[in-house]
């Protein structure tokens, strides 16, 4: 039977599974058994009470949903008094996600949040709904740099960062990322999005713009991992459309040592365990030991420039070329 353990830095996971922070709770205890899946992902925790955006905070596309929610929250002290506690009543380990508005903030709430029962600070520097102006500190590297070179200095925790698909270059994002001291990326937050509605001619979301999530975002954050995972030592969380089993192991041989699931989790929390169930039959099947060694294996040794590969000679028995008279079948 395969070995579905992965390490993430010093954190080891029993599976590569994870909920993506925003799409669940440990309420979903009542639906599925949370000591299955490899990490505890709460929703995002703001030092303040956050009512959230207004509504109407999601609209349906045809191929997923726009949504706008705002990081509403109770702020940190509800969550360490209330929230904490019923987190540490299961075994995987905790992944806390902290938002703020200043670098300094940060800094205050990776402070506040080091505490017994959180194992991870994934520092979310990339909600495109809390401030659609542009002003998520991911999407530059300087600002990046140094949001997370304060936590690192603040707290002896695991830090992620979870970047956005938003920056024009998210490999020196990433890197800014490592080179301030990340203990890994988190690959990616939503994209950026708009829906009007062509009865009122109004945007369909209170906010205006809201976070893309659906299945079809998978090649593009899958593209950003690969590039990713060719330049940064870290590990990499890949997140983005994981509907399946098959998803996962995309994910991993691009690079990516554990996923988060966030759409199909939030449509359907039973989601998760069936992804692991897949994921193990998968492996067995196919006689692998360790999925841990599916990261990085994809084989992709053929050119990749697009002149240099145009202007190579065709091949004898190539895709699209004859195959010597001698090997035809008679």
């Amino acid at each position: 039977m395969v070995d579905l353990s992965v390490r993430i830095g010093d954190i080891e996971l029993a599976n590569p599974v994870m909920p993506a922070s925003g799409t669940f709770s440990y309420e979903f205890a009542d639906v599925i058994d949370l000591n299955r899946l490899g990490a505890l992902v709460a929703k995002t925790v703001s030092r303040e009470f956050r009512a959230g955006n207004p509504t109407p905070r999601m609209a349906e596309t045809e191929a997923g949903i726009i949504q706008s929610i705002g990081l509403p929250g109770r702020g940190v002290e509800y969550f360490l008094d209330e929230m904490l506690p019923e987190y540490k009543r299961f075994t995987p380990p905790l992944v806390t996600s902290i938002s703020a508005r200043t670098p300094e903030d940060f800094v205050a709430m990776a402070r506040d949040v080091s505490v017994p029962g959180v194992d991870v600070i994934e520092v979310n520097i990339s909600c495109p709904t809390r401030d659609p102006s542009g002003g998520n500190y991911a999407l530059h590297a300087d600002n990046t740099s140094r949001v997370i070179s304060g936590i690192r200095g603040a707290t002896d925790k695991p830090v992620w960062a979870k970047l956005s698909p938003n920056a024009g270059d998210l490999v020196t994002i990433a890197l800014a990322a490592q080179e301030a001291g990340a203990d890994a990326v988190v690959v990616a937050n939503t994209f950026l999005s708009l829906k009007i509605n062509t009865d009122t001619f109004r945007p369909s979301l209170g906010n205006k713009f809201g976070g893309l999530v659906s299945p079809a975002l998978k090649p593009i954050i899958l593209r950003m991992v690969y590039q990713i995972a060719q330049e940064a030592s870290i590990p990499i969380i890949g997140l983005g459309g994981v509907t399946k089993a098959e998803d996962v192991v995309e994910y991993m041989l691009a690079g990516a040592s554990a996923v988060g699931v966030g759409y199909a989790a939030f449509r359907n929390p039973t989601a998760l365990p069936a992804i692991i169930d897949d994921l193990e039959r998968w492996c067995d099947e196919r006689n692998i030991e360790r999925v841990r060694d599916l990261t990085g294996a994809v084989r992709d040794d053929l050119e990749t420039d697009t002149l240099v590969a145009a202007a190579a000679p065709v091949q004898t028995g190539a895709l699209g070329a004859s195959p010597p008279a001698e090997e035809c079948p008679q």
